[in-house]
């Protein structure tokens, strides 16, 4: 479960904790598309939604950070109020995970510990992954599109030192600015030393004793940021774009990370997608499937003329080559008319005894009307 007054982020995301990773992915895209800013311009409690959903889905979507925040309800270094093992059997730290580890380096390595634990330097900005819903009209062209995404910046009033301007963070009395903690431990084999990441500076070097009043002493504030997205011709539902330095600040002078976006393209009240081909249904009258006729279809080209061959049935396909949706990889698909065959309802008596005339002569069998034949001279002057 989540640690106290802690957010719980299987509840954000409407899951339970015994999910896969496909159906925690599947509920953030569902929620990032509902609360989206663009979605919700000028809401605030939908853009604070937006950017609960982004963390909770940060930390769930990454399987470390997952296993993490499943045993011990938060994420990082240190939980709020200090070591979760501090206290257990008197070592401050977890006694048996890190137990023979320690002790097989302090013995051949010397006492200097774990190599890499000491203060933290620059790490790397976690990555963002979102939803982006274009057109198929877009997605046809290619375009441009600004999309708001919030995420963590360096914080411009402490410049991402975490301390209040006009002071600085100071040396950890606790661990002399090493990040690590030693302590004496007798075990059958004789006196060892066990080196812990610091609990007072986790590990950081480093304590703040004067908190930045934006930050809380992160170095870094939650912000939308802004970004300009480039959409390639022929992009699908699916497709995966990665946006170089886009992602999360870096943390303590760090790269940021990269920005992935997942694309989806929206329907179409004209055109259906099928691969690289579009699908499209015209009505024409059954005068012009039995006789052949041409007829104009507004496309993302502009006008199509298209030919309607002598005798075409119901539900026939007529295949217009290279005027399909463009494909990332280079070349076009189709376009793909499927034709449908309109019967009138609403018959005026002329055009009825017409297609009576019409069915006697092909020999069908229709409801017949009385004296039809004195109305086809009626009508012709005969």
């Amino acid at each position: 479960m989540a640690a106290p007054g802690k957010k719980d982020y299987y509840d954000i995301l409407g899951v339970s904790r015994e999910a896969t990773s496909e159906e925690i992915k599947k509920a953030y895209r569902k929620l990032a598309r509902k609360y989206h800013p663009d979605a919700n311009p000028n809401d605030k409690d939908a853009e604070a939604k937006f950017k609960e959903i982004n963390e909770a889905y940060e930390v769930l979507s990454d399987p470390a950070k997952r296993a993490q925040y499943d045993q011990f309800g938060y994420v990082g270094d240190v939980p709020p109020g200090g070591n979760p093992f501090e206290g257990f059997g008197g070592f401050g730290g977890d006694p048996f995970g890190d137990l023979f580890g320690d002790l097989f380096e302090n013995f051949f390595g010397g006492v200097g510990g774990r190599p890499g634990r000491g203060p933290s330097g620059p790490r790397r900005g976690a990555d963002v992954e979102t939803v982006l819903q274009v057109t198929l009209e877009e997605a046809f062209r290619g375009s441009s599109k600004e999309l708001t995404i919030p995420r963590w910046e360096t914080c411009m009033r402490c410049g991402g030192s975490g301390a209040e301007p006009g002071t600085k963070p100071e040396t950890c009395p606790s661990c002399g600015g090493r990040g690590q903690v030693e302590q004496s431990m007798r075990t059958p084999f004789g006196q060892f030393v066990q080196v812990n990441t610091c609990p007072r500076c986790s590990g950081k070097g480093r304590v703040i004793n004067s908190p930045c009043k934006e930050c809380k002493g992160q170095g870094r504030v939650r912000v939308p940021h802004r970004v300009e997205i480039k959409i390639p011709k022929g992009v699908e539902t699916g497709t995966r774009l990665r946006i170089p330095g886009e992602g999360e600040a870096g943390i303590n002078g760090g790269p940021p990370g990269d920005l992935f976006l997942i694309v989806e393209v929206m329907p179409h009240k004209v055109f259906e997608r099928h691969g690289a081909d579009l699908r499209v249904k015209v009505d024409v009258a059954f005068p012009q499937a039995a006789l052949g006729s041409e007829i104009s279809l507004e496309t993302f080209d502009g006008v199509e003329r298209i030919e309607i061959p002598p005798g075409t049935q119901p539900g026939s396909v007529l295949k217009i080559r290279g005027k399909g949706m463009p494909r990332m990889g280079g070349g076009r698909g189709d376009l793909l008319v499927q034709v449908r065959v309109v019967v009138p309802k609403n018959l005026t008596e002329r055009q009825r005894a017409l297609l009576q005339a019409l069915a006697q002569e092909m020999n069908v069998k229709v409801r017949q009307e009385e004296g039809i034949l004195d109305k086809l001279k009626g009508f012709f002057g005969g």
